[in-house]
């Protein structure tokens, strides 16, 4: 027996294995003509290219990192939501749990994300506006009250205070009584492509870098179902990145993250396997499917050549995607439905984890009830009706979507010696490297539809006259005032002794080099506040002002 069969032979043993413990949904998937659906194809060619596809579950996890992917479990439905108050958030999410969601994304206010109260002057006008305002503990537990955190898992997008917030959901886990071993979920944590392309930025690269490191370590110890970061593509394309440019980017920023967990001393199948990714799913259907094609066999190459992981699960990217928000058009927005569907679809086709549809409305407002909910029935529909899940990557083989994925793989490479010549990711930030190379492409893909060369229909085509204007959430303006009048309140009956010694015992920790969860954990059981809390890591660590 040759080389080629024995390796498919072991793969469809072990595989079979394996699904005694996840069985897959059904015994036998077949077409609506009666045809058997096989897991995977493309076996019985002798010119199968083993080394650069290997089998699904298996290095270098072209195929997808489970050996029966959707066939097993479809993708986790995460749908990201927040707005306004804690408990408003609170019935939207058990709204989407009832619809069927299998998983929780938060979304932050802008005071939240850049570690300001809301009674701060800088978060006037903005409290609850683009996702839910958390200003304590007290915040984090109306967010979650009913909600099993040991049964559902939570998506936290959340970055320069991301060690906050997670500590706030510790606590609330601690209190339901649920022990932090047993929790899953992701933190976003990746405050390298804030630099590049959001914005959300407190602290300098390094102090920013040590918080997450100190995430990764705790983590390990106490909270090992937790994805300590969400390695983001997302921000990255969305600011006016191509695909290339998002992949390379985001790899190098995760190199980056792995080089500082192994300079302070973390064992690299210690974290790895917790790592996490986020990518965009955007209009090109077969570029970004061979983009998450790609993307898994760069990664597996890197962690295990490169940085010489030996745990399997250290060489799997896995990854979280969201449809492309920047390609919404505020013109015609019910056509929004379909550019989603599509962009989904190459999520799917790509082999996601998990999976965020956008709302219809998002170019206008926060979505509506009805919106989100058409959002959600998109993933649903795709899963159950279209028949897309059950093969193994079914483009596997086509010609155009495997030059691509060797053309993405390639142009990855070269983004990635020169960001190495620059001294690697931290380094071509403060350069403003990443950041040029996104403007120069935003800038002549925006110039490219004025010309009307790119056609976004609705928009600079196919346009209607007098077209209805949808009905759109509006966030309660007073909420404002409201989330101030809660903060006094607090202030008014915490122990405010305590409040002060675990402040300046987070201040003498920021000086020295110990980890600092569990002095942010000890602050946030006190109420203290995330303003008050980055306060005294902004009076050690100093701010960020841009490049």
């Amino acid at each position: 027996m040759n080389k080629h069969h024995d390796r498919i032979k072991k793969w469809k043993l072990a595989t079979e294995k394996g699904m005694q413990r996840f069985p897959e949904r059904k015994e036998t998937f077949t077409t609506s003509s009666e045809l058997t659906v096989d897991r995977l194809y493309g076996l019985e060619d002798e010119r199968y290219p083993m080394e650069k596809l290997g089998l699904p579950g298996e290095y270098p996890f072209t195929r997808g990192i489970q050996p029966t992917m959707y066939r097993a479990r479809y993708w986790t439905m995460r749908q990201y939501a927040g707005f306004g108050s804690a408990e408003e958030t609170n019935k939207r999410f058990r709204y989407l749990l009832e619809q069927g969601q299998t998983g929780l994304s938060v979304a932050f206010d802008l005071p939240t994300q850049i570690g300001y109260d809301s009674d701060h002057v800088m978060a006037k006008g903005e409290v609850g506006k683009v996702g839910v305002a958390i200003d304590s503990l007290e915040d984090m537990e109306a967010l979650l009250r009913g909600i099993p955190l040991d049964q559902v898992s939570t998506s936290m997008t959340i970055n320069a205070p991301a060690a906050v917030l997670l500590a706030m959901y510790i606590v609330v886990a601690q209190k339901q009584g649920v022990a932090s071993h047993l929790i899953s979920g992701t933190i976003q944590n990746d405050i390298l492509k804030e630099y590049i392309a959001r914005g959300t930025y407190i602290f300098p690269p390094q102090p920013s870098m040590r918080l997450i490191t100190d995430i990764f370590a705790y983590c390990k110890e106490h909270v090992p179902k937790w994805n300590t970061i969400s390695i983001s593509g997302y921000h990255i394309r969305e600011a006016g990145a191509n695909a290339l440019q998002e992949l390379a980017f985001t790899i190098a920023n995760g190199m980056a993250y792995v080089e500082a967990a192994l300079a302070v001393g973390l064992e690299i199948d210690d974290f790895a396997p917790r790592l996490a990714f986020f990518f965009n799913a955007h209009n090109q259907f077969f570029e970004e499917v061979a983009k998450f094609r790609a993307a898994r066999r760069i990664w597996a190459k890197l962690m295990k050549e490169k940085y010489k992981a030996q745990n399997p699960k250290s060489w799997q990217l896995r990854f979280h995607t969201q449809t492309g928000g920047s390609t919404l058009t505020a013109q015609q927005p019910d056509n929004n439905i379909v550019r989603v569907t599509l962009q989904a679809l190459s999520a799917v086709m790509g082999g996601t984890q998990s999976l965020h549809t956008n709302s219809r409305d998002e170019a206008l407002a926060l979505p509506t009830e009805d919106s989100a909910r058409i959002a959600l029935r998109t993933q649903q529909i795709i899963a159950h009706e279209s028949g897309v899940a059950d093969t193994v990557d079914p483009l596997a083989g086509s010609f155009y979507v495997e030059q691509l994925t060797d053309e993405m793989e390639q142009g990855v490479a070269n983004y990635l010696d020169k960001i190495e010549a620059l001294g690697g990711a931290v380094a071509a930030v403060e350069q403003g490297y990443m950041q040029r190379e996104i403007h120069h492409t935003s800038y002549e893909t925006q110039k490219a539809i004025e010309r009307g060369e790119e056609v976004i229909v609705g928009m600079n085509s196919f346009k209607m006259e007098n077209e209805p204007q949808p009905e759109l959430l509006r966030v309660d303006p007073s909420l404002g005032e409201k989330q101030k009048e809660k903060l006094a309140a607090l202030r008014n009956t915490r122990d405010q002794n305590r409040v002060s010694a675990q402040l300046e015992a987070l201040q003498r920790g920021a000086q020295g080099t110990d980890n600092l969860m569990p002095l942010i954990i000890a602050c946030v059981e006190s109420y203290c506040t995330i303003g008050e809390i980055c306060g005294v890591l902004r009076q050690e660590f100093g701010e960020f002002t841009g490049v």
